[in-house]
Parts: structure tokens; C-alpha cells; sequence
């Protein structure tokens, strides 16, 4: 396999990335308050005010980026043009944090502090549906091959499903304190998920049945998940500064990152169909396959 690449980047800690329609990377830097477009060069895009914790970001049914402003409790939107605009969530202290395009032409986002998932259309109308558990800690959020939503709930331990109606269905994680975060549809039609606190991989089927598989280190602390181009899940592991492939039946092969102590976020498939993940010491890795 070709070696990964390190691209350093301007502003302050990578952390969630996504192609964006314009074949650019696009990716948020949460601890300078900025949105960055890479394409050769990467250039970076000021949000006001620099202390909104910009987080997960995806691209919408619109031909723009949308993304979460965890600190600022807003939901944010950038044209490929870099002209920014936000939306408030209802919900004071509401923390958005994870994001994704629903079936239904609109955005979908966790709320982590109120414990609710989120809806915005491309206008900027939100409505809000709290959700059944108490202290759930919402994060990761997407769209599942049923045309429901699917996110992980941090600190219940378990997974939820919502439709586009609002109903909500809870699924236990069998491992205690797993601390699931990282979710995506996966090349076999289940979701798959990441267990932050277990040092598992974890997949759910979308009638709710769970399998999980454990990683080779356990405190690896696996954070971001994705379908990768060549049938397998590609995960970043925060705590071990490496990223993993693992295969629709539990096989995993691990890469170590060229920068020690890198801290891998956000991982997504590239415009060149490479992968990609957000370093948060100021860099982008290229994973070739």
C-alpha cells in the first residue's frame, strides 16, 4: 500500500471533513472558528464569532456546506463561494455536534447538551425531537439504507433510529460503557458504528440487531467511521494516532500516522477516492488505498 501524506493546513485543529459538491475537501477548524476548502491549496474561511466550535460537517441538498457550531449552539451554512450564514437552535445550550443529509431534503443534527436530534431545511426552519432517554449524549448522526436517520447515543450506551416523522426507536449496545460515537450507512446496508470507550467496531442492521468486534487495542479509542471506495470501513483511532480498515466481516488491518501523536478526527472518502481524515494538530492525512 502507498504511503499516507501529511498536507499542514492554516488555522487550528481539523476535526470533521466531507467532499464537498465543488470536488474540494472541505473541512472545520474547531479551535480558530473557521471552516477550510482544500483543492492543491488549502484556504480557510473566518466565522464570527471564532468561538463557535465549528465541528461535523457534510454537504447539503442545496449545493452548500453545512455544519455544526457546538460552542456557538447554531447551525451553520457556507456556499463553495465561502459566504457563510447561521442559524440559531431553539434550545439554549442545545450543543449540535454531529450533522447529515436526510432522505427528506433537509439537514438532520444531534443536540449532545439537550438530548434531542435536530431538523433544518435549507431555509433555516429547525424543529426538534427530544428523544426518550435521559442523558443520552446525542453525537454522530446518519442516514441509514431504510431512509431513516441512525445516531449513536454517547452515554446510553446505545443506538437510536428516527424517521423523518419524528419516531424514535432506542437499540442497547451489548458492552457496558462502550461510549458509541462515530456512525455510518455501510457497503453491506447496516450501519456501522464506533465504540470510543470499548475499542470496538460495532454494526447494527436496520431491524436492530448488534454485532460488535474488537479492536487489537483496545484503548486505541476509535472516534470517526466511513464506508470507504473499496468495500470496507475505514476508522480513525484517536488515541492510538493510527486508522483501521475493517471488513464487512470483522477483519482489521491498522495504519500508523507519519506525525506521532496527531489526534485523527473526521475521516471521509476524497475527491480523489482516497481517504482523508482531519489530524487535529493542523494537518490532513491522504490514506491511498
Amino acid at each position: 500500500m502507498p504511503s499516507i501524506e501529511e498536507f499542514p493546513v492554516p488555522g487550528k485543529g481539523p476535526y470533521g471533513i466531507v467532499t464537498g459538491p465543488d470536488g474540494a475537501l472541505w473541512f472545520t477548524l474547531v479551535h480558530s472558528g473557521q471552516i477550510g476548502r482544500m483543492s492543491g491549496s488549502a484556504t480557510s474561511f473566518q466565522l464570527e464569532p471564532a468561538s463557535t466550535g465549528p465541528t461535523v460537517i457534510t454537504s447539503g441538498p442545496d449545493g452548500a456546506l453545512w455544519f455544526t457550531e457546538y460552542q456557538g449552539h447554531r447551525i451553520g451554512r457556507i456556499t463553495v463561494e465561502g459566504e457563510v450564514s447561521s442559524f440559531a437552535v431553539p434550545t439554549p445550550e442545545s450543543g449540535p455536534y454531529g450533522i447529515a443529509a436526510g432522505p427528506d431534503g433537509a439537514l438532520w443534527f444531534t443536540e449532545i447538551s439537550a438530548g434531542r436530534i435536530g431538523r433544518i431545511t435549507v431555509d433555516g426552519e429547525v424543529t426538534e425531537f427530544p428523544l426518550p432517554v435521559e442523558g443520552a449524549y446525542p453525537s454522530i448522526i446518519t442516514t441509514g439504507s431504510d431512509g431513516a436517520l441512525w445516531f449513536t447515543l454517547n452515554q446510553a450506551n446505545a443506538i437510536g433510529r428516527i424517521t423523518t416523522g419524528g419516531e424514535v426507536s432506542v437499540y442497547p449496545v451489548p458492552t457496558e460503557a462502550a461510549a458509541p460515537v462515530g456512525i455510518t450507512a455501510g457497503p453491506d446496508g447496516a450501519l456501522w458504528f464506533v465504540e470510543i470507550g470499548a475499542g470496538q467496531v460495532g454494526r447494527i442492521d436496520v431491524d436492530g440487531a448488534v454485532v460488535e468486534f474488537p479492536l487489537p487495542d483496545r484503548a486505541s479509542r476509535p472516534h470517526a467511521i466511513v464506508a470507504g471506495g473499496d468495500g470496507a470501513l475505514w476508522v480513525t483511532l484517536w488515541g492510538a494516532n493510527r486508522v483501521a480498515r475493517v471488513t464487512v466481516d470483522g477483519g482489521v488491518t491498522e495504519l500508523e500516522l507519519p506525525t506521532p501523536g496527531s489526534e485523527p478526527h473526521g475521516i471521509a472518502v476524497g475527491p480523489d477516492g482516497a481517504l482523508w481524515t482531519a489530524l487535529e494538530i493542523g494537518k490532513l492525512a491522504r490514506i491511498p488505498y
